[in-house]
């Protein structure tokens, strides 16, 4: 039930105005003054304010622009005589959704209303369905469809602002780096250095000298100063990857500068403070390692204050195509159409295990893009092994009869709308608000038909 706030100093057009909107099922408020009506609005939450221009002390025109300011959510309409229709039309330039003049038809203050209940009411709908939108890709290059995705994100967000060291889970190819990135640039060290370091990657003889850096003479070929990754990031973000590989003399030292904040060269007598924020990654349980004797579980404690876990790809389907769409966009650029995955194809990645998870699919796109023909990719354009797996599962494709077996004519027509729907997004890169004026609806309707 819609509230409607009606303000009018003339009582005979208050009541008459409270008595035709009541009796239509509103829920309404009359009062007769101006400075009443901001009061109302200031303390209660009204879908629309119905206004005459000219009233004593706190006219109409005040009352629409200090309604704007406290509730922009409120649609407002002016009342005027028949006489001042140029007020009128400078209340619609402040904001004002329309105006009726005095005397008024009883038809055309309840179409006026209405119209003015929609379109508010469709106004509030595509804010929210925009925020709904803005939550599964807000994170950059973040695909979070899956509800186990979008609570990656929701941490992300409520642990980003904070400089609390983050260790991250994920099977390799999860975007273990991708979350480091977007804890680093949605946090208050956004505009300073992200430092990436895959710890299995640096010999041991020269790990110490890379973090924490030497002093020129420190050992044989130390030519000059060297300053550490820890000084580098200073102010930003080191994001460690595969930390479980750093030998323990190392670990000691690490957490030595999380505890201190400082460092010292190798070779050097003096500590460096040190301002950073450390994330650490691993592929399996370091809890494992400490068992094994291979990590230190004062640094395990340190490492794991927050704990963000990546779920691999298979476990996660609702963002395998919107995934497979996203990195063919960003291979073939914003300008070029969008190739279409075929029935067959699409159904190859549906049911393919993806031990390689992101990054494995990420190769076969590039792939299929290299193979496809006339926009279509195909099973053939599809790596041989990925195809191959599929058959050796068992998962055969169904046939288009399989595929309508059982579903109502509504339930086919539907998923056809749905496809059809996806397929004009695809072609303007994304752009729900371009697709929508393309198919000649509103975006909230295609938000609406997106998620029946």
């Amino acid at each position: 039930m819609a509230r409607i706030l009606v303000v009018d100093d003339e009582p005979v057009v208050l009541n008459l105005l409270n008595k035709i909107l009541s009796g239509e099922g509103y829920e309404v408020t009359p009062v007769d003054n101006g400075e009443a009506a901001l009061a109302e609005l200031q303390q209660n939450a009204y879908d629309l304010l119905v206004s005459d221009i000219r009233m004593e002390a706190i006219d109409g025109m005040e009352v629409l622009r200090r309604a704007r300011n406290m509730s922009p959510d409120t649609g407002v309409i002016m009342l005027t005589a028949y006489g001042s229709v140029n007020s009128a039309v400078e209340a619609m330039k402040e904001g004002a959704f329309d105006y009726i003049t005095k005397p008024f038809k009883l038809d055309e203050l309840l179409v006026t209303v209405q119209r003015a209940l929609e379109y508010y009411s469709v106004l509030i709908e595509n804010k929210g369905l925009k925020n709904q939108l803005e939550t599964k890709t807000r994170l950059t290059n973040i695909i979070a469809e899956s509800p186990a995705m979008r609570k990656v994100c929701d941490m992300v967000e409520r642990v980003a602002p904070t400089s609390t060291t983050v260790l991250i889970y994920g099977e390799s190819g999860t975007g273990k780096e991708l979350v480091a990135r977007a804890l680093h640039s949605h946090s208050p060290r956004a505009n300073n250095e992200f430092m990436p370091v895959n710890c299995a990657a640096l010999p041991e003889n020269l790990m110490e000298s890379e973090m924490f850096g030497h002093v020129k003479g420190a050992f044989t070929g130390a030519s000059s100063d060297k300053t550490g990754l820890f000084e580098a990031a200073s102010g930003g973000t080191l994001f460690l990857d595969e930390i479980g590989a750093m030998p323990l003399n190392i670990q000691s030292k690490l957490l030595r500068a999380l505890q201190d904040k400082v460092v010292r060269k190798v070779g050097g007598t003096k500590n460096v403070e040190v301002d950073v924020r450390l994330v650490a990654a691993s592929n399996s349980p370091l809890e494992d390692l400490i068992r094994e004797g291979r990590f230190r579980e004062d640094l395990y404690y340190r490492l794991s204050v927050i704990t963000i876990e990546i779920p691999p790809l298979r476990d996660r389907p609702e963002d395998l195509l919107p995934l497979a769409k996203y990195l063919m966009r960003r291979e073939i650029g914003p300008d070029r159409e969008l190739p279409t995955l075929d029935h067959e194809a699409r159904h190859i990645l549906e049911n393919y295990g993806w031990p390689g998870n992101v990054r494995e699919l990420e190769n076969a796109i590039r792939h299929a893009l290299t193979f496809e023909k006339e926009g279509v990719i195909t099973r053939e354009s599809l790596p041989a092994k990925i195809v191959e797996s599929v058959q050796q599962e068992g998962v055969e494709s169904p046939s288009r009869a399989e595929e309508y077996k059982g579903k109502s004519l509504k339930a086919f027509l539907r998923s056809k709308e749905k496809e059809y729907l996806q397929n004009v997004i695809d072609s303007t890169g994304g752009n729900k608000e371009e697709a929508a004026r393309a198919l000649g609806i509103s975006l909230a309707t295609l938000y609406r038909k997106l998620s029946d």
